[in-house]
């Protein structure tokens, strides 16, 4: 029993968090050189997943009045804006690769990736509140716990994609494009499918 719910936390966590290892590695590739970018990108992975978690978990129990499902969509705006504002101190320069930039990179804030995940999570708690439901208390337990886990599992992979020499060569030289891009892309996509503002 505990094998088997072992076995589906697993593949539920993949089937709703692959699409995560694109923004982590444009994170890594962002925060490149800097102390303490793996540690915070971590951190911020954790933060945000234990939102999702939360949220999940809190609608499972019946508390839906915190977190309307009509507000999950909302949560688009949050990369959308993160999105803008890199687009924008990419536009007037602040992240042209001189020398510094590359030896340095950008300093990436655990609140930051904790923001991009918990907003790119609305499916997530979409997905993990059904399953939740249809299970007992502990096996809700066991989801959480192996989620967690693989949250680690997921940042190792994302870092080894983006520090790949043909990945991260790629990533060094468009990142400050392509940083952008996936961010206000995502955020459309979350408001968009979500119905946000009656789109």
């Amino acid at each position: 029993m505990m094998l088997t719910t072992t076995l589906q936390a697993i593949g539920l966590f993949m089937a709703t968090n692959i699409d995560d290892i694109i923004v982590l590695s444009l994170f890594f590739a962002r925060g490149a050189g800097q102390r303490g970018t793996t540690t915070r990108i971590l951190v911020g992975q954790y933060l945000g997943f234990a939102g999702i978690l939360g949220a999940a978990v809190l609608v499972t129990v019946g508390a839906g009045a915190f977190l309307p499902s009509g507000a999950i969509p909302y949560f688009g705006l949050i990369p959308l804006a993160l999105g803008l504002w890199a687009a924008w101190n990419a536009w007037r320069g602040d992240d042209d690769d001189d020398d510094d930039a590359k030896v340095a990179g950008k300093k990436i804030g655990a609140w930051t990736v904790a923001g991009v995940t918990f907003a790119n999570g609305g499916d997530n708690i979409g997905v993990y509140t059904p399953v939740f439901l249809s299970v007992d208390p502990l096996a809700v337990v066991a989801y959480c716990i192996v989620f967690l886990a693989l949250v680690a599992v997921l940042v190792v992979l994302a870092k080894f994609v983006a520090t790949r020499p043909p990945i991260a060569e790629i990533l060094e030289r468009w990142e400050h494009i392509l940083f952008p891009i996936v961010l206000i892309g995502l955020g459309i996509v979350i408001l968009v499918t979500g119905g946000a503002f009656g789109l």
